[in-house]
């Protein structure tokens, strides 16, 4: 009587990629082997002969003894048990899960876009992924520094929504949403988050001296976004209009 040689090994593929089935059957003689789809029950193959209207499916067969299943291009859909069967009586069969694995990807419609928001408000960065397994998803600085999230200083946090409560201008600055599920490749998206707050005035030197007729140069330090209109006036509110004003605007 017809035996199986070996089970049927269990198949992981990425999405687009073919999946090879194998099933070895000893003694088959004037038996055949059919190969089917378990939770539908349609039957695929039998023997030689190709039945299903698939196209990505195929078939071929070595020695009357083993027996291949192909899928080409393989889709989500095809995720499922595989069952290779022999015409005895009672019937014999083998089982084989095809395991189909998709890289992640950011759902761009459901994921946050570059913003701006005043300081002292509550913000929420979302990042949407789709794969499977489910990916897993964090935020993290883009320049790798850690940042205050809830008190405490972190590198990454964890899950789609990254929630910032009274936001800070030390907030600001360009976020990486990262998602991966052990299907190459990783993924990620860049959002940018901007802080609105009023200007800081410092002054190094706030007194400062020279003889009539000497120049002199008057120091003022800024901190606000958007970048701040600066002018120096006298005691009398009377603007003071110099040639030689000299701005220097950083960004950080």
């Amino acid at each position: 009587m017809p035996r199986f040689a070996e089970r049927i090994l269990n198949v992981t593929v990425t999405v687009g990629r073919d999946a090879l089935l194998a099933c070895v059957v000893d003694n088959l003689r004037g038996f055949k082997v059919a190969w089917v789809r378990v939770d539908t029950q349609t039957i695929l193959s039998i023997h030689h002969n190709v039945i299903t209207q698939n196209p990505r499916i195929s078939l071929s067969y070595n020695d009357h003894r083993s027996w291949y299943l192909h899928i080409k291009n393989v889709v989500e859909a095809d995720r499922g048990w595989y069952m290779c069967q022999v015409n005895t009586d009672p019937m014999r069969s083998r089982q084989g899960y095809l395991q189909v694995v998709v890289p992640p990807s950011i759902v761009d419609k459901e994921t946050s876009t570059d913003m701006v928001v005043r300081e002292s408000t509550n913000v929420t960065l979302v990042c949407k992924a789709t794969g499977y397994p489910e990916p897993y998803v964090m935020w993290r600085r883009e320049d790798g520094e850690d940042f205050n999230y809830n008190g405490e200083n972190v590198n990454v946090v964890d899950g789609e929504s990254f929630h910032i409560t009274r936001i800070s201008r030390i907030h600001m600055g360009a976020y990486l949403c990262i998602a991966s599920n052990g299907v190459p490749p990783s993924v990620s998206k860049r959002v940018l988050l901007r802080v609105q707050f009023p200007p800081m005035l410092s002054i190094p030197n706030q007194l400062e001296g020279a003889y009539l007729g000497q120049d002199i140069s008057l120091e003022c330090h800024t901190e606000a976004y958007p970048t701040s209109i600066n002018y120096w006036t006298t005691e009398r509110g009377d603007m003071i209009v110099s040639e030689k004003k000299k701005l220097i605007v950083t960004s950080s």
